[in-house]
């Protein structure tokens, strides 16, 4: 077992989640990704707000594909041991698992990716100590030798793939290093099985037009494939309130629910509950604001205040319950220098603080919007200073 190779970290974490009375079972995606397997198509980057439940996926991935432990205990009790396929690719592949926002201190993107991948060439070697590496190589051959001398492929999961671009330092020749990393990790490479990638925000407009293009890409705005994959849906709603009623706890209502987490959209239209909000009130008995403050909510905040193209009047429309015309274009938000209020609300949208459906922009649910009264009475404050 390894840092990142075929670690028992993703097991560890999906346990404790199926182990929760308000557990999910999505296992479901699963079977969406085996056909995947050593295809052309093994590329698959889903791209969702913030708390929709990407690292549990990930996680669980992790648990169903590595060779790291015998996963069987969990998934023998889910939905995908229904599937033809489940006993032949379960914990029957060597996974490096990545998550990408727990890497070690660091203050330049050359030294964030020499951490990366140091530790993952320890591992290699740790793993294949039979086999002559060269001392300088890099992990990328390194990689490419196992699979010359032995036949064996890795799956990759990285999760978190853009945590460095909220860091504060991150210039444009870091972006095109980091982007050239993982070109030179996955792309047309014989020992990749299968790279599943998740992140909040969108690779389409990263790369210059090749580096990162033989990913296929799913997004909550433009996509239908995993739609039920993220995020709860009313159905799995009423499921856990059920299970909450029979603690005898009763301050919770399923109507609640519906107005404080409800109201983000996928593609294909169905209406979406923001799980980690639906757990934390379920399991503290209590209705309220989850949503916890990070850089991007404070980011956005610089743009309102400073009124570009006449978002605050936007916003205070929306306040007030209406929804806004809008062109989202959700690769805005790999951008701070928003210029149009088309721009901002992208980046809203890819954030999970507003929902968009049928060219309307609006603020999806009771936690959000007392996000942005907050926001708004703080912009107000500011201003009589």
């Amino acid at each position: 077992m390894g840092f990142y190779l075929n670690n028992r970290e993703p097991f560890s974490m999906y346990q404790e989640m199926v182990r929760n009375p308000y557990f999910v079972d999505k296992t479901a995606m699963i079977n969406e990704i085996i056909p995947r397997i050593g295809i052309t198509e093994k590329y698959i980057c889903i791209t969702r707000p913030r708390r929709f439940g990407k690292s549990v996926a990930a996680s669980m991935l992790g648990a169903f594909f590595s060779k790291a432990c015998n996963s069987a205990e969990i998934f023998d009790h889910l939905e995908i041991s229904n599937s033809p396929s489940y006993q032949e690719h379960i914990n029957q592949y060597n996974v490096i698992y990545i998550d990408f926002s727990t890497v070690g201190s660091f203050d330049t993107c050359s030294q964030y990716i020499s951490e990366i991948q140091t530790v993952l060439k320890g591992d290699l070697w740790r793993e294949y100590p039979d086999l002559s590496f060269r001392a300088k190589a890099s992990v990328f051959e390194d990689l490419k030798w196992i699979n010359l001398e032995t036949g064996d492929k890795f799956i990759f999961i990285l999760d978190e793939w853009d945590m460095i671009f909220h860091r504060d330092f991150i210039s444009e020749q870091d972006k095109a290093e980091y982007l050239n990393f993982l070109r030179l990790l996955l792309k047309g490479r014989a020992y990749v099985a299968l790279a599943y990638m998740t992140g909040i925000l969108p690779i389409a407009k990263y790369s210059s037009g090749s580096e990162l293009n033989m990913f296929l890409e799913y997004t909550m705005v433009s996509e239908n494939a995993f739609d039920d994959s993220f995020g709860f849906t009313g159905r799995e709603v009423d499921d856990l309130f059920e299970r909450y009623q029979k603690t005898g706890k009763d301050r919770v209502t399923r109507q609640g629910l519906k107005e404080w987490y409800d109201g983000y959209h996928t593609y294909s239209g169905e209406r979406m509950y923001n799980p980690r909000s639906v757990v934390a009130a379920l399991t503290n008995d209590n209705l309220g604001n989850y949503w916890t403050s990070s850089g991007p909510y404070d980011e956005l905040y610089f743009y309102i205040r400073n009124n570009v193209d006449d978002v605050r009047e936007s916003l205070a429309l929306m306040v007030l319950g209406e929804a806004v015309p809008a062109r989202i274009k959700e690769y805005a938000a790999t951008s701070m220098r928003l210029t149009t209020k088309d721009e901002i609300f992208s980046a809203m949208v890819v954030y999970g603080f507003l929902s968009y459906e049928n060219g309307k922009v609006s603020i999806p649910n009771r936690e959000l919007m007392g996000r942005f009264e907050e926001m708004l009475r703080k912009e107000e404050a500011l201003e009589r200073v």
